[in-house]
């Protein structure tokens, strides 16, 4: 059986905020996972569920088929990175380790093989509360790794690491991946999730809103919109336009043509004979993606700052009658 992280209809409140509204996902095997959504959206109450650090109201989250608390030697179900912080600064990264490595029987050689893997070898002997946040990163990624899991769940793994650090991150989440076990990752950055995931739940208000793949994801939100360069810019606007095209301007020589395929615009062209230096297909990034999906799932909005006389939504407040 594959390893898995299964959430199912979990609701979670505090005092009057609802903090899960029926999270409902599974984390499959052999995918990096991302796990996204506004601030307020939900991520963070729904690991501390699968961790059991909070009870959900109602629902449950299963690692591996278990809840959590019933799981002997959680780290070999299940490693977990939610705060790179949370360590005893007095202790070597080695002796945190350790420490860990004895609650679930585990042996000071697989202390040194996951120092080794996370690029701690030179610092293992000094004292964590000395560690930039991204080295703190490598110490929590080594603590998650332990147990040799099935299953890693970390949040925010990018935050704090350098440019070497991003880049030895997603090959690692990739390679986890590519051995067979399910990776979810929780993370703001767009960019490196875009490089680095295969699947990708988007959350907003306490519930999932997009589960899908990220290709597919980008292939909707591309669309078929097309660039185009062009001297002949007029020529081409009627040309497209006539065949149904919705075309606009976008600089001197470019047009942004949309509801014709890039094929099918050059085959237009050519048969008009209209010269073009450049058509290609528009392709989304994850962010922009991301934020179309989102738009309406953010837990608040920026609003524009009040002129003089005017309360925060623009309104003149009501004033006394000059006697």
């Amino acid at each position: 059986m594959e390893a898995t992280i299964e959430v199912t209809g979990l609701r979670k409140r505090f005092g009057s905020v609802l903090a899960l509204d029926g999270m409902s996902f599974v984390v499959q095997s052999g995918k990096v996972t991302g796990f996204v959504g506004p601030n307020g959206a939900g991520k963070s109450t729904t690991m501390r569920v699968i961790l059991g650090l909070d009870a959900p109201d109602h629902g449950m989250a299963l690692v591996d088929g278990q809840p959590y608390a019933k799981l002997r030697r959680p780290l070999s179900h299940i490693g977990a990175l939610l705060d790179a912080g949370a360590l005893q600064p007095g202790r070597t990264a080695r002796n945190h380790l350790l420490w860990l490595a004895h609650s679930q029987g585990l042996t000071g050689s697989r202390v040194d093989e996951v120092v080794e893997q996370a690029g701690l070898v030179s610092v293992a002997r000094r004292k964590a509360g000395g560690y930039s946040l991204g080295m703190r990163q490598r110490l929590g990624i080594a603590a998650a790794m332990l147990g040799d899991p099935p299953i890693l769940m970390l949040d925010e793994p990018f935050n704090g690491l350098d440019p070497e650090g991003i880049v030895w991150m997603r090959g690692f989440l990739r390679s986890l991946a590519g051995q067979g076990r399910a990776v979810l990752v929780s993370s703001h950055l767009m960019s490196e999730l875009q490089d680095t995931a295969d699947h990708l739940l988007v959350v907003g208000r306490g519930k999932v809103i997009a589960d899908t793949a990220v290709a597919e994801l980008i292939a909707a939100a591309s669309g078929d919109r097309v660039t185009l360069r062009t001297a002949a810019r007029s020529a081409a606007m009627t040309a497209l336009s006539h065949a149904g095209a919705m075309v606009a301007v976008t600089d001197r020589d470019t047009l942004a043509v949309g509801g014709l395929p890039a094929g099918r615009v050059v085959a237009l062209l050519t048969e008009a004979g209209i010269g073009f230096s450049e058509v290609s297909a528009h392709r989304a990034s994850l962010e922009e993606a991301y934020m179309e999906m989102t738009r309406d799932a953010v837990e608040f909005r920026a609003q524009p700052a009040a002129r003089p006389g005017e309360d925060p939504d623009g309104r003149t407040p009501d004033r006394e009658p000059t006697l």
